[in-house]
């Protein structure tokens, strides 16, 4: 009898042996992916960047780790170029920029994700008696042939042109935008930020820069560009020029977490009811 248990025995084992192995498998590929407890995505999405879409990706972020308690996604600065470096290197699984992907980064596996569209807009001091600049004025300025408030309708008083550095994907726009491949003059103040050139223009008098819309608040004024005031409805009309595209860049597909957020910031829910609030405009609202 016991031999005839013997192979009956062997087989059980064999049967167990194979449950176990495939539970461990299991396990070993929930943890290498992105499901959590229960088939919950989970995981970390890390985000570099442009500055001009912080005030996008914060509320996205909180947001969607609401939605999705076991992901953390950590959004950071430093300017478009560096998060577009940042994302080919691998440091970040996301590039938040508001430039396209130049030719010196074609061959970097990066993918573009076209989120949103970015007004831009020229900011002085409250009391600067200047509403408007015109297309020849901003280049002036910027170039420093202007040098002098007095030359376009203001006070005498001395210009201080404050933006950003090379890095910077609001300086590349505004340079492209207005300048049309035109120098920006060397006698101004860096800032690291959007933030930081609005709270640099409020407290230098005579000074102007530009930031994405979204950071002009009541500190400072926001001039017309050739006569037209900023409104998103004037940019999808085509009669305001000052905007740029953000992107954000993954090397490769998206996939797990870092899909599910790209997925969130261009769903209807956040396109349609958070975007315009945000200050931006929803990227299915510009055709061209």
């Amino acid at each position: 009898m016991f031999n005839k248990m013997k192979p009956m025995i062997s087989l059980g084992m064999v049967v167990l042996s194979m449950a176990v192995l495939l539970t461990g498998c299991g396990g070993t590929q929930a943890d290498s992916s992105e499901a959590g407890t229960a088939g919950q995505l989970a995981g970390k999405v890390s985000v570099s960047g442009s500055t001009a879409l912080l005030p996008l990706l914060k509320p996205a972020q909180e947001a969607f780790e609401e939605q999705h308690k076991e992901v953390t996604v950590n959004v950071a600065g430093g300017g478009s170029f560096t998060g577009m470096n940042q994302a080919a290197e691998g440091a970040v699984q996301i590039g938040a920029s508001d430039v396209d992907l130049p030719a010196d980064y074609k061959d970097k596996g990066l993918v573009d994700h076209k989120v949103v569209v970015e007004p831009f807009v020229f900011i002085v001091g409250k009391d600067n008696k200047v509403d408007n600049l015109t297309r020849q004025q901003a280049i002036a300025i910027l170039t420093g042939k202007i040098t002098n408030w007095q030359e376009v309708g203001g006070d005498d008083l001395p210009i201080t042109l404050i933006h950003r550095a090379k890095s910077s994907g609001s300086r590349a726009t505004i340079s492209e935008v207005v300048l049309k491949g035109q120098a920006f003059t060397d006698n101004a103040i860096i800032q690291d930020s959007n933030g930081a050139v609005r709270a640099a223009v409020s407290n230098t008098p005579g000074a102007i820069g530009y930031v994405d819309a979204p950071y002009a608040d009541g500190s400072v004024k926001v001039l017309k560009f050739d006569g037209v005031e900023y409104s998103p409805q004037n940019i999808i009309e085509g009669k305001y020029p000052l905007y740029g595209y953000g992107h954000l860049y993954t090397k490769g597909e998206a996939q797990g977490a870092v899909k599910a957020f790209l997925d969130y910031v261009l769903s209807e829910e956040f396109q349609n009811t958070q975007v315009e609030k945000l200050g931006f405009i929803p990227i299915g609202k510009l055709k061209r």
